[in-house]
């Protein structure tokens, strides 16, 4: 499918205009898509890589050879068909994860952002993010993603050391990786993010097996690596992300916020109210997983989705809980009231034994803003979770029933 180059070009210019006027903010997280609302953030999953790598398990192939032209293509009607079925008319975000997108071209970057562009509002100032891995990202590739609407880079370090790169199954090396983000930061001033992995098995691998890492070792380096990271002036806003200077990743948040995202490529997930379809309910889908399989359903239907789950009521206020306390703000009751106004935080978790003995503990806080962990509960939140989840389930089957609408 052939898109104006003018019409890209100047999404693309006004987007740089814009990007030169965003001012930093580091008081907070983006502002949280209304649920029910006509915004979303969108996905796009690149399948292919070069290898695999020992650690990963997300849905990539090693192909022999990529029909990119068909590839793309598909991904742009697949973009297109669920922007209508979602009803969604503005994109805050759009993210190129894989894989590894980085080996797909600018080309295909820019198709799908000026198919989205054409179907919905896609701000100029909208963060437009892509994976990148050393080994396929050279300073020119990287200038040409940022000429095709990319302004943020994620890229996947994993480690700057050799050893436990070679163990990961990584093709770079850590002078690559140490080229890559310098030409990065370059090129995407304060737009980039790096990707680091903490509790890696022992350096030497053992008859042929690698040794499963200590966890009392991994929590310890988790602990001081955010000691670090604090004391360098970084913002731990989520459980395992950390900025600093307000460059939070827009995209993330509307994940922990619970907003409406879409997942466009194969096997992405995608979450939002078919209102464009007549829906009213949010679900949770997931395209087919197989790229050339996937890619005959998107010629035949539009989308290649391939699973649907209406979410319950309960299911979507248990993902916002568990979704919101993975952040440092935590949940507001302004938030809250947005999916559920019936039962407010207060109602659920202000009489609990088990809230009161976390918050004398220092872990937990429920206040006049709403529920969070403390700095030390971040680092323990999946047990917290077992306790609030539990209340949770416990307070709504001793609800009445209502009609209250799913955002």
């Amino acid at each position: 499918m052939a898109l104006p180059r003018s019409q890209a070009r100047g999404w693309v210019k006004a987007a740089k205009m814009a990007q030169r006027r965003r001012p930093a903010d580091d008081t907070g997280g983006p502002q949280s898509p209304a649920p029910g609302s006509q915004r979303a953030a969108l996905y796009v999953h690149w399948p292919y890589c070069e290898k695999r790598c020992s650690y990963c398990n997300f849905n990539k192939y090693i192909p022999r050879g990529v029909d990119e032209a068909a590839l793309r293509r598909c991904l742009v009607i697949e973009a297109q068909t669920l922007l209508r079925l979602s009803g969604v008319r503005r994109v805050e975000s759009v993210f190129f994860g894989g894989g590894t997108p980085s080996l797909a071209s600018p080309h295909t970057v820019a198709a799908v952002l000026e198919a989205v562009a054409q179907a919905a509002h896609l701000p100029a100032d909208s963060e437009v993010t892509l994976e990148a891995n050393p080994t396929s990202a050279s300073g020119s590739r990287l200038a040409a993603f940022g000429a095709a609407g990319v302004n943020r880079l994620s890229i996947g370090l994993q480690s700057l050391d050799d050893t436990e790169l070679q163990l990961l199954g990584r093709t770079h090396s850590a002078r690559d990786a140490l080229q890559t983000l310098a030409e990065a930061q370059r090129l995407f001033p304060g737009r980039v993010s790096v990707d680091l992995m903490l509790g890696l098995p022992a350096q030497q691998v053992q008859q042929g097996a690698l040794p499963a890492p200590d966890p009392e070792l991994a929590a310890e380096m988790y602990q001081e690596g955010r000691a670090v990271l604090r004391e360098a002036g970084f913002r731990q806003y989520e459980v395992s992300n950390f900025a600093r200077n307000g460059a939070l990743s827009t995209h993330n948040w509307t994940y922990w916020q619970c907003g409406q995202y879409l997942g466009v490529g194969p096997g992405a997930h995608g979450r939002f109210i078919p209102q464009g379809a007549g829906g009213h309910t949010r679900e949770a889908r997931i395209q087919t997983l197989e790229p050339d399989s996937w890619m005959k359903e998107v010629m035949l239907f539009g989308h290649g989705t391939r699973r649907r789950v209406p979410l319950s009521e309960l299911e979507l206020l248990e993902e916002v809980l568990a979704m919101g306390l993975r952040t440092d703000v935590g949940i507001t009751h302004q938030h809250w009231q947005q999916f559920e106004p019936q039962l407010t935080l207060w109602d659920l978790f202000g009489a609990s034994k088990e809230v009161k003995e976390l918050q004398e503990q220092g872990l937990l806080l429920l206040d006049h803003r709403g529920l969070r962990c403390s700095w030390e509960g971040l680092a323990v939140l999946d047990s917290l979770l077992l306790s609030l989840l539990s209340r949770l389930q416990e307070a709504w089957q001793q609800r009445t029933p209502s009609s209250v609408p799913r955002g």
